[in-house]
């Protein structure tokens, strides 16, 4: 999250994300759907503030983060981590990094993609870390900036080429290209998937930010108790769906084309 135009809401270290997932198939069946989601945006810096009798960090509580679902995977700190490969990337990102993720529940997680927001001092945007796992349980991380590592705004389009196996009905082959638009308390990330023949998948968040709290945690926890359950459940009923329609399957392993450079995009 960016720094909030509200003085009183810069003290929180959490925030709770609702809202839906939109997601669209072109060709060569046409496909869509939308489902309710909800979120928390945390600050890795102040992970250790948010730790309660309902929200845990590195331990089980009912609303939980591990540090080892993300990044290295090994449960050490994440912001350390994400920093050397900002410094690495010579990207000047040196103010707070927030991650935007499905968190834990009842000791449960799985998460398509969760994003890490860096920025500067200033609080401007510099970099997004889209951390991709598929449901063959590998993952990876895509890193982007903006051309000479420029502020990213919301016209920013940021691309990668697709180099990690994410669904059996896709190649490896082909590039993402991301936006992030923040107004306020509203938050929205866009992606568009584009293979040889042109565009194919399109995937937007669209998430209210509001304060991390208990009582907001569990009534978004009653009003979709199964958050995180569902959306694993929710990705092999639309896989049979496409099944059905008769869109190409590719397998577990398809071919992969050589990757190029993640640190791409243009304006």
């Amino acid at each position: 999250m960016n720094a909030p135009d509200d003085a009183s809401d810069r003290i929180h270290a959490g925030w709770l994300l609702t809202g839906r997932v939109v997601h669209e198939r072109l060709r060569p069946a046409r496909h869509a759907f939308t489902y309710p989601l909800f979120q928390v945006c945390c600050d890795l810096d102040r992970l250790d503030t948010l730790a309660s009798w309902w929200f845990g960090v590195d331990r089980w509580r009912p609303f939980a983060l591990a540090a080892r679902d993300y990044g290295p995977r090994d449960g050490s700190a994440l912001a350390p981590w994400m920093r050397a490969r900002l410094a690495d990337a010579a990207i000047p990102a040196d103010g707070p990094i927030w991650l935007q993720t499905i968190p834990r529940l009842f000791g449960h997680a799985f998460n398509p993609v969760s994003f890490w927001y860096c920025y500067d001092r200033a609080g401007d945007l510099r970099a997004l870390y889209a951390d991709v796992r598929n449901t063959f349980g590998a993952h990876h991380g895509y890193l982007l900036s903006a051309p000479e590592h420029a502020a990213i705004g919301a016209t920013t389009v940021l691309v990668c080429r697709k180099v990690f196996h994410v669904s059996p009905f896709c190649r490896v082959e082909g590039d993402y290209a991301f936006r992030v638009i923040q107004r306020g308390k509203m938050l929205a990330v866009r992606i568009d998937y584009h293979d040889a023949e042109g565009p194919l998948l399109r995937t937007a968040l669209a998430m209210h930010a509001a304060p991390l709290t208990a009582g907001r945690a569990w009534s978004a926890l009653a009003r979709a108790p199964g958050n995180a359950a569902n959306v694993l459940l929710r990705i092999h009923w639309q896989a049979l769906r496409l099944w059905l329609k008769r869109v190409p399957f590719h397998g577990k392993t398809p071919r992969a084309h050589a990757p190029l450079p993640s640190h791409e995009a243009r304006p």
